[in-house]
């Protein structure tokens, strides 16, 4: 047995003795995964009551960088990131190839088994009924729209992409575009925060949550001109002090119930699509998130550099 394998048949040869040498081991330390985020209270419960590996919560409201600012110290097992950050921090983590691994498309993983997707989302518009349905992000600047960011986009991640989503034109960012939008309606007063909002742009999982919360009072939908995606992607630390009960971690994330445990809390599951094909799908949890327009645009790490770095310069004094 090889605790820190690059698979689970070449360390371990099933799951059953991999979930042995993680009660072994005793416990697993999990960083930056509150609760509420994608259902992680229920996948640590259910991990917990399956598998008998205790999990400690080190600080659940990390966020990418400080996971990986703290890991020296707080010695977590496993990542929970944005592309970016991993990318970034790959020779930090212990490569390894989950099970379903030929699932997760190529394009959110690692070739050699650093990091891989998980999970992912569009960014979306949610808005009151009472208002006129909005078809793209330039109907924001019509009469009657309310708009709230979730958040600063100079400090928020899901704020920023709502900037570069509405900077999109035929699938390239024009940052520009994103920012004379939201400038216009800071100028006009109607750019405020989510509790005054009829209209609130942030990713697609937390605007269907709050559409099932309100199933009369909010709707949702994904632009068609800009279906800007992100994932979140998972990675082992290098250091693990746990290697097998992290490798353990991630199959259950990456097995067909981790991955619908995962879209319980409005996720687009990495491995959905093959998922689907065999009928493991939890397709009427699916039903309740909106139809996107088609595969995801992805931010490449230059792009989103670029787009952080022009919010720097012009966010402030454009948006008043």
């Amino acid at each position: 047995m090889n605790v820190r394998a690059l698979s689970l048949k070449e360390g371990f040869g099933d799951m059953d003795r991999l979930a042995a040498a993680a009660r072994q081991e005793g416990s697993l330390n999990v960083i930056g995964l509150p609760h509420d985020w994608m259902n992680y209270g229920g996948l640590i419960a259910t991990f917990t009551e399956k598998y008998g590996v205790k999990v400690n919560e080190i600080e659940p409201n990390a966020s990418s960088a400080r996971q990986i600012q703290a890991a020296s110290q707080l010695r977590p097992d496993v990542f929970d990131l944005t592309l970016d950050v991993a990318v970034a921090h790959a020779n930090r983590f212990a490569p390894y190839r989950v099970a379903g691994w030929q699932d997760v498309p190529d394009d959110v993983k690692d070739p050699s088994g650093s990091w891989y997707a998980a999970y992912g989302s569009y960014m979306s518009i949610g808005y009151d009924p009472r208002v006129p349905a909005p078809a793209s992000f330039a109907d924001l600047a019509k009469p009657g729209y309310t708009v709230a960011l979730d958040g600063d986009p100079l400090r928020s991640e899901a704020a920023f992409d709502g900037v570069m989503a509405a900077s999109l034109e035929r699938g390239t960012p024009h940052v520009r575009r994103g920012v004379e939008l939201f400038g216009k309606l800071g100028q006009a007063g109607r750019l405020t925060d989510p509790a005054r909002a009829n209209v609130i742009v942030t990713w697609d999982h937390v605007n269907a949550r709050r559409a099932a919360q309100r199933p009369d009072g909010w709707k949702v939908v994904i632009p068609k001109d800009a279906p800007l995606g992100s994932y979140h992607v998972q990675a082992i630390y290098k250091n693990a002090p746990h290697p097998a009960a992290a490798r353990l971690w991630e199959e259950f994330l990456f097995s067909d119930e981790g991955q619908n445990l995962l879209l319980r809390g409005y996720a687009r599951p990495a491995r959905a699509e093959a998922m689907l094909m065999h009928g493991k799908l939890d397709t009427q949890m699916g039903a309740k998130l909106p139809v996107p327009p088609g595969p995801p645009v992805l931010l490449t790490i230059p792009q989103t550099d670029a787009g952080k770095s022009y919010l720097k310069r012009e966010w402030t004094k454009s948006v008043r």
